[in-house]
C-alpha cells in the first residue's frame, strides 16, 4: 500500500463514520445540531491503527 492509497483508506473509513453516525442519530429522532455532534464524535472515535499499520508492513513478495 502506498501512501496515496492509505490517504484514501483513511479518507473512506472517516466518512463511513461520519455518514453512519449522522443517520443513525437522525433515526433516533435528533435535530440536525444533535445528528452533527453524533457525526463529529464518531469521527473522533475512527480506529485508523489497523491501516497504519498494514501500511507500516513490508510488501509481500
Amino acid at each position: 500500500m502506498d501512501v496515496e492509497d492509505l490517504a484514501k483508506r483513511i479518507r473512506e473509513a472517516c466518512l463511513d463514520a461520519v455518514l453512519q453516525a449522522y443517520e443513525d442519530a437522525g433515526m433516533q429522532g435528533l435535530c440536525a445540531e444533535g445528528r452533527w455532534e453524533a457525526a463529529v464524535d464518531a469521527l473522533r472515535t475512527v480506529d485508523l491503527a489497523p491501516l497504519v499499520r498494514e501500511f507500516q508492513q513490508p510488501p509481500a513478495d
